[in-house]
Formats: C-alpha cells, structure tokens, sequence
C-alpha cells in the first residue's frame, strides 16, 4: 500500500507517517528527513540544498525525485511506502505514478491533514518562545509564513490532481493526534482489499 500524506509545514505529517509506520510496517519517506541528513552530512547534494530550504522554498524537483527513486529501491519499500513531504509540485506526482508504475505499483490514498495557517504560525511562535535552542534554521515563525505561502502555491493544486483521480480524503489535522490517527484508520479500512499488497 502506497499513501501520501498531505499537508502544510507543522500539520502533523511526520507524526501521523511514524504512526503509521507502526501499524502497517511500511516505510515513512520524508524528503524533508533525508536533505536535513544530506546537509548535516556535508554531501554535495546537502550543500546544494541548504541554501534553497533555509529560506524556506522548495529543492528543485528533479534532485528531490532522484532521492525517492534511490530510496524506492530498497528492499522495504517492497510492500509500500508512507510518503509524508512529496510530491510538492505535479512534475513530481507525475513522476511519482510513472516511478510506482515501474515497479507494477500505484498510490493508494492520498490523505489531506486539513490545518488552519494562522494557527500554525501562533504554534510556531510558542514553540520559539519555550524552546528556542532546539529550532532549527528553517523552522522560525518568519520561515514557516514564506513555507506556507510555498505550500499554497505549489502544492496545492496537487489536491485536485489527486481529487480527480478519486484518492483525496480529508481530516481535520487541528484535532488531537490520536483523534487524527483514527480518521487516518478509518479511510484506510475502506480502500479495497486488492490495494492492500
């Protein structure tokens, strides 16, 4: 099973996809997770993307679809994976479908975590006030405002590309965690039984 996890910066992806990762033991592959290890690892291609995420915009889509496609190839992606930050762009979801086709597979669900932006920010903020040693460069109240507006323009026009092929779902991603991660179930519970490979 293939899910896409959508959603602005601070709706809860990564925590949604590492609980999913429990329950279905498939992989949670985050673009955002491997540029940070790339550039903390000092590689070539960490240099090249600091720049680009520290001012809160998008890494270009052909070196983001090259680090998924090497990540697809590893044996635990076989049955699936929780994909949480790509595809942000339809060059990439368009990529994304030939990759999965390739390899006789497809995205199964596509689950929208429905957030409120001005309340993202005041997190944020707070988040600022009471720990600021542990924010990281690209995670500032003025940051977040520059990644929102990224995400408004970029990625949203992917919630119709996926609503038309019938594999949107929407949650309410303000709710509680655990209040999410059983809407998630719910929607999962009702994709056809031969998705679930």
């Amino acid at each position: 099973m293939n899910l896409i996890l959508f959603g602005p910066p601070g709706s809860g992806k990564g925590t949604q996809a590492k609980i999913l990762q429990r329950e279905l033991g498939l992989p949670q592959l985050s673009t955002g997770d491997m540029l940070r290890s790339a550039i903390a690892a000092g590689t070539g291609l960490g240099k090249q993307c600091k720049a680009v995420m520290d001012c809160g915009n998008l890494v270009p889509d052909d070196v983001v679809v090259g680090i998924i496609a090497e990540r697809l190839d590893q044996a635990d992606c076989g049955d699936g994976a929780v994909f949480d930050g790509f595809p942000r762009t339809i060059a990439q979801a368009e990529a994304l479908d030939r990759m999965l086709a390739g390899r006789g597979s497809r995205i199964d669900a596509v689950i929208e975590l429905k957030v409120d932006d001005e309340a993202m920010v005041g997190r944020m903020e707070t988040r600022v006030k009471e720990n600021p040693g542990a924010i990281r460069p690209d995670d500032t109240p003025e940051t977040l405002k520059n990644r929102l507006a990224v995400y408004r323009r970029n990625t949203a026009p992917l919630l119709n590309f996926y609503r038309e092929q019938g594999k949107l779902k929407t949650v309410d991603g303000m709710a509680p965690i655990p209040q999410v991660a059983s809407s998630i179930r719910s929607i999962l519970e009702n994709i056809p039984a031969a998705s679930r490979r």
